[in-house]
């Protein structure tokens, strides 16, 4: 008995944590599940009972037996004449089979139901999660892990809550036949229930190993997933360098490890079916001996107790099966829940404060910025203030921190130590939504939907009207183009539609910021790829969209400084001099070096 306590508990622990986190994760509303267990007990019942009225079908046309149990079931059809009671038999019989059938459908109609809105939830609570959780989190976890999860561990979580479903009707069978078989024969069926339950052990022992062969499964799921998107994100690089074999190579071996994990999972879940037949089969037949050797005269009772045997044991098989599998789903729950939780996580969070028009300053006070993937802060006690309605540039090496104070700016990031004040206030007492909406970013590098170039340039405003789309496209010079294409406005662009050029893209992005109307324009290095050409419409245009606005600018380009109100230049994460261009040229700083630099060039 010491010896079973030892071996159970620990297993029941391992099935339980899983379950445990499942019904977390899937948050199935207890009516729901209370509805599951419910149909799945009446079909059990159901099925109990056409079983058990084999018992009168088969003594209506033998006449044999004595039991007790059978003699119960007879009477209960001894209302009809005895020519009739073979038909009224049959047609319970046959009534009970369409019951059990009806509420099986009833059963997987809901559960299918159930589970659909289970994945669809999941889907959409990560999506969410990545949405709203703080850039940091994001830079410090694998895009394909994290993508990994939202498409492909979500729907092993509905895998897991389907395994469950089954658990659950298996479990009402189990129970409802196991109480009949007690009935018939509770000698039998405890002596049978022994050999049941030592089974059930070493198939235990045997697949002891499939939680951590399925953990190691969810690692090489999101290894592939990772090296995906690397690859076809990086196909120029690729090919440009020639490494066509070594990312193949590369590839190739992630998918080895996926294909030798999940057969590892396989070949260890695939043992409980085969194998507890193999050993089930004996006793089946053990019953059947000892069953028409002591007893042959109640031979209806002999095959009913087989029958019920026989249908218990697929169940007794499945509940084991189903324990393996819901263990090798246990870390693929694990990622969903990790992922969903969030006590663990950075948010970056807002008040609610707003204001009908900005002006005034943006002051950072002592602000200090560091990356946990870095020793060295990105930013280092900045103490600056930006004019609302002017134009300020940040320049400085790479690495000087020009890009991370516009991720504070944009609330992508809080300080890690000093304030950033609006007006007097914390920027954080500012609604995150609203002050975001101010805001207008073009960057360096322009992301563009797969969808048409309207639909792109009123991505900056969702309500946008086709004349203020075309408006915005007017003054960032992209009509100059669209207008040239076959569908205009209705142009698909991205990975199936028209390819187009670095600054055809630029201008598409300008005007998308344009169509918002921010009252903060953000430039990130937005003119920095672009040729002589396109870089001067971008001027024209930004020259006459910035009156009246604030607009921070990022550029390596002296030409794209020039016009602006404030320079700021930085270098290792601090504010190493600011002032206008003049004043910064004639002090000859690091400002007038970078551009005696571009002078010589």
């Amino acid at each position: 008995m010491g010896e079973r306590a030892a071996l159970d508990i620990p297993t029941m622990k391992s099935i339980l944590g899983p379950l445990r986190e499942l019904l977390l994760v899937a948050r199935i509303r207890p009516v729901h599940l209370g509805l599951l267990i419910i149909l799945g007990l009446l079909t059990a019942i159901s099925e109990g009972l056409s079983i058990t009225l084999i018992i009168p079908l088969i003594q209506s046309q033998t006449g044999t037996g004595s039991n007790e149990i059978a003699s119960r079931l007879s009477d209960l059809f001894s209302i009809f004449p005895e020519d009739q009671r073979l038909f009224w038999i049959s047609a319970s019989l046959l009534a009970c089979i369409l019951l059990k059938n009806a509420l099986s459908y009833a059963y997987n109609l809901f559960f299918q139901w159930t589970n659909g809105t289970i994945g669809h939830r999941l889907r959409s609570r990560i999506l969410r999660q990545l949405l709203s959780v703080g850039q940091s989190y994001l830079d410090s976890h694998d895009s394909g892990a994290l993508l990994n999860t939202l498409g492909g561990e979500t729907w092993r979580v509905t895998a897991a809550f389907s395994i469950f479903a089954s658990s659950i009707i298996n479990v009402c069978m189990t129970v409802i036949l196991t109480v009949i078989l007690l009935v018939i024969s509770w000698k039998l069926t405890l002596a049978t229930g022994v050999f049941l339950i030592a089974i059930s052990l070493l198939l235990r022992l045997l697949t002891r190993r499939v939680k951590a062969l399925g953990e190691r499964a969810t690692a090489a799921n999101a290894t592939i997933s990772q090296r995906m998107i690397e690859t076809v994100n990086g196909l120029r690089v690729v090919r440009a360098f020639g490494r066509e074999d070594y990312e193949q190579s590369r590839f190739d071996r992630a998918s080895l490890s996926v294909r030798d994990a999940f057969f590892s999972v396989d070949r260890v879940s695939g043992l409980v079916r085969p194998l507890s037949e193999v050993l089930i089969a004996p006793i089946l037949l053990g019953v059947l001996v000892v069953t028409m050797t002591y007893d042959p005269g109640d031979f209806a009772i002999s095959l009913v107790f087989l029958l019920f045997l026989y249908r218990l044991q697929p169940r007794i098989k499945q509940l084991d099966s189903d324990r393996v599998n819901l263990l090798a789903l246990a870390a693929p729950i694990d990622s969903v829940r990790t992922l969903i939780a969030d006590d663990d996580k950075p948010f970056v969070r807002g008040g609610t404060r707003t204001l009908p028009r900005l002006d005034g300053s943006i002051l950072l006070r002592d602000v200090s910025l560091n990356y946990a993937s870095t020793p060295r802060p990105a930013l280092d006690r900045v103490t600056l203030e930006i004019e609302l309605g002017k134009t300020t540039a940040f320049v400085g090496p790479s690495g000087a921190g020009k890009s991370s104070l516009i991720s504070l700016l944009c609330r992508f990031y809080d300080p890690t130590a000093g304030t950033i004040l609006l007006n007097g206030h914390a920027l954080a007492e500012h609604d995150l939504r609203w002050w975001r909406s101010q805001i207008a970013l073009v960057s360096q590098d322009v992301h563009l939907f797969n969808t048409t170039i309207g639909e792109n340039i009123a991505y900056g405003k969702a309500d946008a009207t086709r004349d203020e789309v075309r408006e915005a496209a007017r003054r960032a010079h992209a009509l100059e183009f669209i207008d040239q294409l076959p569908q205009g406005m209705e142009t698909s662009i991205g990975d199936h539609g028209v390819r187009l050029s670095g600054g055809q893209r630029q201008r598409l992005a300008l005007a998308r910021a344009f169509v918002r109307n921010p009252q903060i324009l953000i430039l990130d290095e937005a003119t920095n790829s672009l040729d002589v050409l396109s870089e001067q419409l971008i001027q024209d245009a930004l020259i006459e969209f910035q009156r009246d606005r604030t607009v921070l600018v990022i550029a390596h380009r002296m030409s794209t400084v020039e016009h602006a109100d404030k320079v700021v230049v930085l270098e290792n994460g601090r504010v190493l001099e600011s002032g206008s261009v003049a004043e910064l040229l004639a002090s000859g700083g690091l400002f007038a070096r970078f551009h005696a630099l571009q002078l010589r060039r």
